[in-house]
């Protein structure tokens, strides 16, 4: 392992990741108090919602209504993802009320067709056109790669294979690609190798991780990518969200579980534990469950009753 960066830089994505996951719908009032919530507690750049089509995912169907009742805090970016040309053009007509777009693909033909019913070629020539039009809108772009560690249908995903696919994304425009273990798949030998030649073959683009606790390698793997000098990271508070692919998998790994450990590791993230740790605690009493965030249940490492870090 190498140093690690002193500082990264975490997207919460549990108001779309998370939320779209639920069985049932979770109130617009809901989901903005608690996005507020997280906008409040440091986190500079939040996914807030999907464009997706309604009756797809009728979890995220108010997506307009969401965005116009949260809070803008300067500093903080809001993104939303885009699956088509159709859900841009739909979340162009709030242009105002976000920053940036992300836009998603799989590494993996079996899982592409069965996550957007489409090849990959396809569904790359449509990003591209999207992405695009999302450049025109003066809108940061982020292009996610699902399933970069392992298919649940295919195994082994050859990081090549990835790697051409983040190069036709960051050549439509994306100044930023993530690389999703989508369903908990990465184990931390196999991460540090990936992002040791994503940095060589992806020079000049900012690489995400993503990951899952499907099998509790969650933050290992985050540790993984870190030593590599990955700077940037996806997660979701209480541990909202995940992959329904797998039988049983759990959500993605939890925010307040990863800014503990890199607090503790030294490394900054700029938010509040104290105040993630509550939000984690209001989504949990909204859906009326335990969630699955570590540091929820046992709450943060305290020295002579501070927080460390």
């Amino acid at each position: 392992m190498g140093a690690l960066p002193s500082s990264v830089r975490i997207r919460e994505v549990g108001p779309r990741d998370g939320f779209q996951n639920e069985p049932e719908t979770i109130p617009t009032g809901e989901k903005v108090r608690l996005i507020d919530m997280l906008s409040g507690c440091g986190v500079r750049r939040l996914e807030v919602t999907s464009f997706v089509r309604p009756d797809v995912i009728p979890q995220l169907a108010d997506a307009e209504e969401v965005l116009a009742g949260v809070q803008r805090r300067e500093g903080v970016a809001f993104s939303v993802l885009i699956p088509n040309e159709r859900g841009l053009e739909r979340a162009l007509r709030v242009r105002d009320r976000f920053d940036e777009v992300s836009v998603f693909v799989s590494a993996s033909e079996s899982h592409n067709r069965a996550n957007v019913n489409r090849p990959i070629e396809d569904s790359l020539a449509g990003l591209e056109r999207t992405l695009a039009t999302a450049g025109e809108a003066g809108l940061r772009r982020e292009g996610v790669i699902s399933v970069s560690f392992g298919c649940p249908y295919e195994g082994e995903v050859p990081p090549e294979r990835v790697f051409e696919i983040a190069e036709r994304l960051a050549a439509a425009g994306c100044e930023e690609v993530g690389f999703g273990d989508t369903t908990g798949m990465a184990n931390p030998r196999q991460v540090g190798e990936f992002f040791a030649a994503a940095r060589e073959r992806l020079a000049g683009i900012e690489l995400t991780a993503h990951f899952h606790n499907t099998r509790g390698q969650g933050l290992a793997n985050v540790l993984a990518a870190l030593g590599q000098g990955v700077e940037s990271f996806e997660s979701s508070f209480g541990e909202l969200g995940g992959c329904p692919v797998p039988p049983g998998a759990t959500g993605n790994v939890a925010t307040e579980d990863v800014v503990s450990m890199l607090h503790e590791m030294g490394v900054a993230t700029g938010v509040d534990l104290e105040r993630l740790v509550a939000a984690s605690a209001a989504a949990q009493e909204t859906l009326g469950r335990p969630l699955g965030s570590h540091v929820l249940t046992a709450g943060p490492v305290r020295w002579d009753g501070e927080e460390y870090g």
